[in-house]
């Protein structure tokens, strides 16, 4: 009984010896997170308080949408709009070797939890940013989410019935594939870092 209790609690997995910080909600960055989660790191998914903000996908925390994104992964309540929630983040981050954010530009430097705050925090933090519009350019602080992606990006135009118009497709494609590549970026960061010494 005992040693099925201790199997149960121990880290598993090629990415057992990581540690994630998972500050995404609605789907591209929980889908990036969610990688290293499921083969074995320790992701903490960090939520703030009940009420402070809306769920932008609508969802339920009870429905199997939720329960998706963020399988094996341990959470902690935290409001970054105020100072205390801030300073535990970064008392986690220093110890962490991936964090993975959302945020728009403006508001990820408002609240003071940008790379370059945590850099000197943690020079060996890998740091992964997903924005509908990037980091810069005019578009960067809008919100993004998937349909905006297909439609802009022309994909609803080729998906469809001839003379149907433009057709969103089945799955949410754009979200699924910015955290597939989100994460692969994040492999590949710490891969450098064991030769660099450095996050980036």
């Amino acid at each position: 009984e005992k040693r099925a209790s201790n199997m149960a609690t121990e880290r598993k997995g090629p990415l057992s010896r990581f540690k994630v910080i998972d500050l995404t909600r609605a789907r591209a960055g929980p889908t990036a997170a969610r990688h290293f989660a499921d083969w074995g790191a320790d992701v903490i998914k960090v939520e703030m308080p009940a009420g402070a903000e809306e769920d932008p996908l609508g969802g339920s925390r009870d429905g199997p949408d939720f329960f998706n994104l963020h399988r094996n992964k341990r959470s902690i309540t935290l409001n970054l709009k105020l100072p205390d929630g801030v300073a535990v983040l970064k008392k986690l981050a220093a110890g962490a070797d991936v964090l993975i954010e959302n945020y728009r530009p403006d508001v990820k430097h408002r609240l003071g939890i940008d790379y370059e705050t945590f850099r000197t925090i943690n020079p060996r933090l890998v740091y992964v940013s997903l924005s509908g519009f990037g980091q810069d350019g005019p578009y960067a602080n809008r919100p993004g989410f998937d349909q905006i992606a297909q439609g802009m990006g022309g994909l609803m135009s080729i998906t469809g019935l001839p003379g149907q118009g433009p057709v969103r497709v089945g799955i949410p494609i754009a979200d699924l594939s910015s955290g597939n590549y989100a994460a692969m970026g994040a492999f590949i960061a710490l891969l450098e870092r064991d030769v660099s010494g450095e996050g980036q």
